[in-house]
């Protein structure tokens, strides 16, 4: 089956360097995506864009190039709630991978647990209006309680804007909640105005919701490093990622984002984005927090 990619849409750096800064050992990517193959795994036919496909052994050549140990490997809405593809890389990890599906409200006991089986620890939110169709949250309630006795956690993705009118279903979640890339703040605006400010005050008076401190390549305004070798990328971001892993050392993970899924202006590096880290997590105990601890803690702890 042949899959057009969307018109405009950046493909993933075919050769990332190196990174200077050495990950502590056991780092895990929290957050990454396997897509396709299309014509193995079918992207979903309601999705809105058509990524390039970003396969499983590309993954782990990453994690193994970037210097990591292990993968949380998240679903993209261009699957949909069909996790095979989710499911397959990590049944290929060696227990080296755990996952973040998209389940559908009729989705049955039987099969969470055999998603549970294959590494899933997590249900994912996506409230992001561009890239997906709104879904009740009644609908999105019920499936929270259905997975928290099963351990997992929710992961939502939303925009900072969105957040005021989100803010009473996200606190009321019986599980613990992962928010997706700070929320995407605007970084143009000040780390200790009022957005933000707002984000900070959600983690604050709810110790059950964690933060990504990733993607500072769709949060940046100040655009892409130099090409002279710059090796701390995206400075705008960085007083924001700073202040939650300050915050909040324990309920903070990193991940690439690999594939970076919908990107246009460019396509980070992806060992840049590894010596971005030491930027937001200055010292040896922030970064083993960040990278080893809590990931370990969220996803390995049975």
């Amino acid at each position: 089956m042949s899959f057009q990619v969307t018109p405009g849409w950046l493909p993933f750096h075919p050769s990332p360097s190196k990174p200077r800064f050495v990950a502590p050992a056991g780092a895990v990517d929290a957050h990454c995506h396997v897509f396709g193959p299309g014509d193995r795994f079918p992207y979903a036919p309601e999705r809105k864009y058509t990524p390039c496909d970003a396969s499983k052994e590309q993954l782990f050549a990453l994690r193994d190039h970037l210097g990591f140990s292990r993968n949380v490997v998240v679903q993209a809405t261009c699957h949909g709630s069909d996790n095979r593809a989710l499911v397959d890389a990590l049944e290929s990890s060696g227990g080296r991978a755990r996952g973040v599906a998209t389940v559908a409200h009729d989705v049955t006991d039987k099969e969470l647990q055999a998603l549970h089986v294959a590494g899933v620890r997590g249900t994912r939110f996506n409230f992001v209006k561009r890239l997906v169709d709104f879904t009740p949250r009644e609908v999105l309630m019920d499936i929270a309680s259905r997975v928290a006795p099963l351990g997992w956690h929710v992961v939502v993705y939303f925009e900072a804007r969105d957040l005021p009118e989100l803010w009473d279903f996200f606190t009321t979640l019986p599980t613990t909640v992962v928010v997706d890339h700070m929320g995407r703040p605007d970084v143009s605006q000040p780390v200790n105005g009022p957005e933000f400010e707002g984000f900070v005050k959600l983690m604050r008076e709810n110790e059950n919701i964690w933060s990504k401190v990733s993607c500072p390549e769709r949060l940046s305004v100040g655009g892409p490093p130099a090409l002279d070798g710059e090796r701390a990328p995206y400075r705008d971001v960085v007083p924001f990622a700073k202040r939650l892993v300050e915050t909040f050392p324990d309920r903070v993970l990193w991940g690439t984002d690999w594939p970076h899924p919908n990107l246009k202006d460019h396509m980070p590096d992806d060992g840049l984005l590894v010596d971005y880290i030491p930027s937001i997590a200055p010292t040896p105990e922030a970064q083993g927090k960040l990278l080893v601890d809590n990931p370990m803690r969220l996803y390995w702890n049975d």
